[in-house]
């Protein structure tokens, strides 16, 4: 018997798919222009409950100093928009959601904030 189910894999650790690269790129010409000062590519792991971590796409230092965490996606699956929303709660931090899809220009991204 055969399923036809969407691949739910993820990249190794350390590797961008499109969409994380497409947004990293972005990242850099918004340091080139002295908005952001840093930003790092799964540069950290939260911890939401025993056994259960939230590892975020990319920490974002702005010029004034601001931690961000951004999380891009093509896609929720219902067990990602939890785990933002449950650190979000949890974390000092704003978590953002940049929904990139297919040539889209980057000024015209889907952004959602969980505060």
């Amino acid at each position: 018997m055969k399923f036809n189910r969407r691949a739910r894999g993820r990249q190794k650790v350390g590797k961008r798919n499109k969409a994380e690269a497409a947004y990293e790129n972005f990242l850099e010409l918004r340091k080139n222009a002295g908005e952001i000062l840093w930003h790092r590519f799964e540069a950290i792991k939260l911890r939401l409950a025993d056994r259960t971590f939230y590892e975020p796409d990319f920490a974002v230092m702005l010029s004034d100093g601001q931690i961000e965490i951004h999380e891009v996606k093509g896609h929720w699956e219902d067990d990602a928009r939890v785990k933002i929303k449950v650190a979000a709660e949890m974390y000092p931090f704003r978590f953002i959601a940049i929904m990139c899809e297919k040539n889209v220009p980057a000024d015209r991204w889907k952004i959602e904030v969980f505060e």
